[in-house]
């Protein structure tokens, strides 16, 4: 049998391959190459015709068939297009004239111009997850499995939960709260609408008021003790409550300063103001609404605003937050509990013990204090004022750079800084009362908080929170002391984290924490 030499198999190849293609194919090496390649450009049709597919698949019948080599490119080939389109989007055009009549009655062979002769590596490419790859390329499939499988481990742990202790929460505790606190801003736009269509005078406005607000703070204390709530549901209900508490008092202050500077507008005596700027003083109840479900304690007829919601923003935080929550609960858990369940009462038991068990509390302690909060001062706040276009953003700034304790305070929660010195601190330096003074009546409201966020749902008045609050008083001079004496911003700094963060947090935990354990005790 006589064996065909390159020059005859690349004649008889010629014969059946359009010139135009010739032109662009470099000229094969080898007989099986020009073989293979006359194999791949024809195709048998049914009524025994054949059909030139030179043109439709140039680019995949030979070895680099319309490629050309550049090393800069594609790791060393570049992929030309033919005839200005690819072999897929010819194939496509194909089907599409099949599917539409336009070649009914022939069919194409699709087995040729992908055969096992055609190459199946043609380029050098990095693997998805090599060093030059994985930050170009979107990981939302990994990020997707960590959030189901974050939910799938909360799953499990609240059907454990629910499986040892059963449905710990009482429906009614939390019906008659969520309505008591819902009542009481109801009221409070009653009486400044009274006031504002001079129905009754200042001094009933100001009586009605100070009812509203202490039924407002008293009544929840008094369902929590009455129910013996479980101290988390306990302590979210006391939040909530102080929360409405400052802004029913910001939002009555706040009205009665604005009819003061009204009045005083009429007889013009009053300068130009934020009241002139704004118009003439209006109480609806959709400002109120809005007030109340805003990131903020101050209350102003109307707030800076954005212009839309970034859905796809609150959806990562939203996830984040979850995340974070998850991470704190982990932690309490996993090191929180066994650390404190193993502990003794750290002012009834040996000293050194005592400084032990507080260090050895002292990081986890931190690492959930420092996700708390990032999960409320940024993650929620700012969820919440994306949703009502809120602009002013200022939740929190540089507290951990603080250098004195009175640093921190004023920059660790900004609403209620800001709440403090407008409606206490500022009104009573013009009543004439000294700074000093003012500045403890401050502290001392904020401890009467903190005491009852916590003392009333523990069931237990030991006053602890209290004392920790005042105890930042002598503190404030303290650091405040040295740091004007060394001017030395490393050691206030480091003052600070140590008394607030490594000290005070784990004893106050253990102190609480054993207090209850003894109430409970007593109780059985």
């Amino acid at each position: 049998m006589a064996i065909s030499t390159p020059e005859e198999t690349l004649t008889l190849t010629q014969d059946r391959v359009p010139v135009s293609d010739l032109r662009r194919r470099p000229p094969p090496s080898t007989a099986i190459s020009s073989v293979l390649d006359s194999s791949s450009k024809t195709c048998a049709l049914p009524d025994g015709s054949s059909k030139d597919d030179s043109s439709d698949n140039s680019s995949v019948g030979n070895t680099f068939d319309g490629e050309q080599r550049n090393p800069s490119v594609d790791g060393g080939y570049r992929t030309d297009k033919v005839d200005g389109d690819d072999r897929t989007d010819k194939v496509k055009r194909d089907e599409a004239r099949i599917g539409n009549g336009e070649d009914r009655g022939k069919t194409v062979d699709f087995r040729f111009p992908y055969g096992p002769s055609v190459p199946a590596h043609r380029r050098v490419v990095e693997s998805p997850l090599s060093s030059d790859l994985i930050f170009k390329q979107s990981h939302a499939g990994l990020f997707n499995l960590c959030i189901v499988v974050l939910i799938a481990v909360n799953s499990r742990l609240i059907i454990e939960n629910l499986m040892k202790y059963g449905l710990l929460i009482g429906s009614g505790f939390w019906f008659s709260s969520s309505l008591s606190l819902s009542i009481f801003p109801l009221c409070a736009f009653m009486v400044e609408k009274l006031a504002q269509q001079k129905l009754i005078s200042e001094l009933v406005v100001v009586s009605l008021h100070v009812t509203i607000t202490m039924a407002e703070i008293i009544y929840p204390v008094f369902v929590i003790l009455r129910s013996d709530s479980a101290v988390l549901s306990g302590i979210t209900l006391m939040i909530l409550t102080c929360v409405v508490w400052l802004k029913l008092v910001s939002y009555a202050h706040t009205n009665y300063d604005i009819r003061a500077l009204c009045k005083s507008a009429d007889k013009g005596d009053a300068p130009f103001n934020y009241v002139s700027a704004n118009g003439a003083h209006n109480i609806s109840f959709q400002n109120l609404a809005y007030f109340m479900a805003a990131p903020t304690l101050c209350y102003q007829p109307s707030y800076p605003r954005t212009t839309c919601i970034r859905k796809n923003w609150v959806l990562r935080q939203f996830i984040k937050l979850v995340i974070f929550t998850g991470v704190m609960g982990f932690i309490i858990e996993q090191y929180i509990n066994p650390i404190v369940t193993n502990s003794q009462h750290p002012l009834k038991g040996n000293f050194l013990y005592a400084v032990e068990r507080v260090l050895k509390l002292s990081v986890p302690t931190l690492y959930v204090w420092l996700c708390m909060f990032y999960c409320l001062f940024h993650l929620w706040l700012n969820i919440l004022a994306e949703l009502l276009c809120f602009g002013d953003r200022e939740f929190y700034k540089d507290w951990w750079n603080a250098t004195t304790v009175d640093e921190y305070w004023r920059k660790w929660n900004m609403p209620v800084h800001k709440w403090m010195t407008r409606h206490v601190y500022f009104p009573c330096l013009r009543n004439g009362i000294p700074k000093g003074v003012s500045f403890v009546i401050a502290f001392f409201i904020s401890a009467v908080f903190h005491e009852l966020c916590i003392g009333v749902p523990c069931h237990i008045f030991t006053f602890w929170a209290f004392m920790g609050i005042m105890l930042q008083v002598p503190l404030v001079i303290i650091t405040n002391y040295l740091q004007n004496k060394f001017r030395n911003t490393m050691v206030g700094n480091m003052i600070f984290w140590f008394f607030f963060c490594i000290y005070g947090q784990p004893m106050c935990v253990l102190l609480y924490y054993h207090d209850v354990m003894n109430r409970r005790v007593r109780t059985e």
